[in-house]
Parts: C-alpha cells; structure tokens; sequence
C-alpha cells in the first residue's frame, strides 16, 4: 500500500503582489492596506446541493480506481494560457479532469490516493481569495478582477469531494513515494513535481483508459449532447433568418449569428464554426469566415453548441443561400443525403465501426462513376480509394466533451472495434469540388456540400439526436421558406 500524500506546509515567506509596471497608482498605503482588510460581510454559501452528475463522476471514479489499483493517480485542469500580455484566453480544463470531476476550475488537480481498499479522492484547487495579503484586490486573479470563487469547503459539498489548497500540492507530491501516474500536457507545474516518478508508457496508458472510457455514454451525458443539439438546432434556424444580412456583409455575421445563440443557451461553441460559403464550402475547416455570401451558390454550415458542462453538437447542413438549389447543387446534395442514409442505416449494436463509413463511400463512389468523373468498376474505385479526391475525409468521428472525443482511445477500441449502445458518432459524408480541379466539368468546380448529423447508438439500432433539422432537399427548401416568413 502506498503511503497517504500529506500535504507540505506553504512557505511563510510569500512573493510580494507585483504592481503593474505602468500602473497609475505606484503603491499601497499601510492605511489603505489595512482599511481593505475588513468590513466585508460573510458570502460563504452554505445551502449548496451537489452537481447534477455527482453521482456519475463518482462512478467514473471508481471505475478509475479499479483499473489502477495501489497507485497514486494526478489529473491537472491546466492553467491559464496568456492570449497577449496581460491578458488570457478563456480557460477550458481538461476534458479527463471535468469527466471525473465535474469541476471547471483552472489549476484545479484531482489525485486519487491508493488506500487499502481502492483510492481517496481529493480536489486540489485554489481557495478564496486572501484578503489578509490584499490578493483579492491587487492581484489580477484575485476575486474583484476575475470573480468570486468557491471556497474549499462549498467545493466539497458541491463535487462531493473533499477539497484542499492546491497551492500545497506541488511540495507534497515531491515528496511522496509510490508508484504514480499523471495525466501530461495540461500542467506543466504539477508535471515538474513529478518529474522523478513518472514514466511516458505509464502515463500514456492513464490516458488511453480515460479516452476510452467515454466511448460508451451514461445518461447524463446523453441528454447533455440533446441539449447541446438542440441548442444548434436553434442556432442554425437563427442563421437562415439571417441570410440577407450576411449576404449584405460576410459569412462573419453567420458566425456570429450562431455564436450568439451558443454564449446565450451554452458555454460556448464547440470548435470554430465553419461558415463556409461558395467555393470556400470545399475546404473542409474553413474558419477564416471572411468570405462573401452570395445568392445563387451554397453555404455550408458546421457548427456545434457546447454546454455548461462541455458537451457539443456537431452538426452540418449545406443550405442554397437563395432558398433553392440549382439543378446541378440538387443533383449533387441529393447523392450525398443518399450516402448518409445508408452510413446512418448502419450504425447498430453490435455492427463494426467502420460500417458506416464504407456503407456511405460505396454510395458516393457508385454517383462519381455514374457521373463520369472517375473510371469504374466502383469495386476498383473503392480499393483504390479514388473516390477520396472527392470525398477527402472519413465519415464520422466519436463526439462527447471532445468534438472528436476519445481520440486517444487504442486503434483496436475504436475505429476497429464494434457498436455499443451509449456510443455516439457522426455520420457526416461530403463531395468537394474544387474550383481549380480540372478533372471536373466547369460546373461542378466550387461546390462543396457535406451533411453531418448527431446518432447515439441505441440498444435496438440508432436515434438521430438532430434529426429536428431537415435533411431531404426537398424539406430544407420549404424549412427555409417558413423561418424567411
């Protein structure tokens, strides 16, 4: 059994609050100072309910500790990120921490202690602000600049683990004997700690068990991604209202049209949106969103909500920006909804990952040789993969806290592995024309259309979780009819 981490005493002799070099006022007044102390009124809040997914995160914990008995287990938020001087960009924690936790804090650290039986879990984050030193109102972190935090004792009655300063970690975990593995790449601080101690084989396999254990989805987080769908659903009726004035402006107001809805009803979006109109529908993350929208051509549109608690969307319709296809866009969209429905089709309980993906290219590879744009039979098309010149990407992805969740899952688990009920993916098959692609008729160059829906693998085949949004060319002409008025 390995020894309980005891946390070290913080050093006395603390570093002086720098003042900003420029700053106006060039110190602080031992009056002001001590005024500052005192004749605040007491916020702790002690009417504090657990997390909605309390119970969940427990679980995921416990899972945790059973695949790694007897050893010590450090899993870091991350730290702030300096966007330019003085400023940060918005903090996100890392998804294996937020997946265990629930907590979103930065430097925030959960290490599981190996006990006789199993582990102790302990959450290590910053406590409120001092008010003793004057951090709370001098520092730039401190809580009149950035906002109140919790304390450590409401930290442990809403995560349901015990809290303590994460400013006194770092000693400890110097000191402390045992086999441990961390989670790398978010703190670079707690990593140092551990420097001595740590092996990249052994981490890596921390981390390939936390990928892999959302690839199967409880509850909570399945009607988490039906809010996060629901939500784009939203979003994307809030942008056909507002076509004109994008055509009026850039594809910048489609994104920030949708953006609005994921601040209002989120956390955020869930990667940058792709705003992709005309010929910029054919690169496949377009999110420069600069480019003109004109009438006549097809805006591609990728976006996905992200929750309160990280969960996104990831959804794509390829929309006529007039409110009709052309002949030649229908005839092109149409092949591609008919690749979907058959990847779709194929996502089931007990079916191969990649049956979807192949069930959709051999569609797509049956209309390119149909259309004369690459030489038959499709068997060779496939084998060869001539198709990919067109089509250019896979099918699908996992989607959960990640857009592309559990990316770090071992090969074997996920793109050669099989359909649980709980998963769930993307079927997203796409044609991209270039507009420089000579192999083409002149006609077909600069449209791009893909079409991508959310499906959660149930135990009796699958549901589209954003099936609220048309798909059938038909039903996306009469939708933007009805929200145009």
């Amino acid at each position: 059994m390995a020894e309980e981490l005891t946390p070290a005493t913080p050093d006395e002799s603390e570093e002086p609050i720098k003042q900003r070099k420029n700053g106006l006022y060039p110190g602080v007044s031992d009056e002001l100072a001590e005024n500052m102390k005192s004749g605040w009124a007491d916020t702790e809040l002690r009417d504090l309910e657990p997390i909605p997914q309390a119970a969940e995160t427990a679980a995921r914990r416990a899972a945790l500790s059973a695949r790694f008995p007897g050893e010590r287990l450090v899993i870091p938020a991350g730290n702030l990120k300096t966007r330019s001087n003085d400023t940060e960009y918005s903090f996100r924690a890392s998804v294996e921490y937020a997946y265990l936790t629930g907590n979103q804090t930065e430097d925030g650290v959960l290490v599981l202690e190996p006990k006789d039986e199993g582990h102790e879990a302990t959450i290590y984050l910053l406590p409120r602000s001092d008010r003793e030193n004057g951090e709370f109102w001098l520092d730039g972190q401190g809580e009149l600049w950035v906002g109140r935090r919790h304390s450590l004792t409401e930290a442990g009655t809403l995560y349901g683990i015990p809290a303590s300063d994460v400013r006194e970690l770092a000693g400890a975990l110097r000191e402390a004997t045992g086999p441990v593995r961390v989670v790398r790449g978010y703190d670079a601080g707690i990593e140092a700690a551990l420097t001595d101690k740590v092996t990249a084989e052994r981490d890596e396999e921390l981390r390939v068990f936390l990928s892999e254990a959302r690839l199967v989805k409880d509850d909570f987080e399945v009607g988490e991604l039906q809010k996060a769908v629901d939500s784009t659903v939203r979003g994307f009726e809030d942008v056909v209202k507002v076509l004109d004035k994008a055509e009026a402006t850039s594809e910048r107001y489609i994104e920030g049209t949708f953006f609005l809805r994921a601040r209002v009803e989120g956390n955020d979006v869930g990667y940058g949106t792709i705003a992709a109109a005309g010929p910029h529908a054919c690169t496949l993350h377009w999110v420069r969103n600069d480019g003109a929208v004109r009438p006549g051509e097809l805006l591609l549109l990728d976006a996905g909500v992200e929750t309160h608690t990280y969960y996104t969307a990831d959804v794509t319709r390829t929309l006529p920006i007039n409110g009709r296809f052309s002949d030649l866009q229908r005839t092109i969209y149409d092949a591609v909804y008919e690749a979907q429905e058959a990847g779709i089709a194929a996502v089931k309980p007990g079916a191969k990952y990649r049956d979807f993906h192949d069930a959709a290219q051999r569609v797509l590879a049956e209309k390119l040789v149909e259309w004369g744009l690459v030489e038959g039979p499709v068997e060779r098309v496939l084998e060869l993969g001539l198709q990919r010149r067109w089509t250019l990407h896979g099918t699908g992805h996992m989607l959960g806290m990640d857009v592309h969740d559990c990316a770090a899952a071992r090969v074997e688990a996920y793109v050669d592995g099989v359909l649980e009920p709980g998963m769930c993916l993307t079927v997203e098959p796409g044609l991209y024309f270039q507009a420089d692609d000579l192999t083409v008729p002149e006609e077909y160059r600069g449209i791009g259309v893909r079409i991508e829906d959310d499906i959660l693998v149930t135990a009796d085949g699958n549901r589209n979780l954003s099936a609220a949004l048309p798909r059938r060319s038909d039903e996306v002409e009469a939708w933007m009819v009805s929200l145009k008025g």
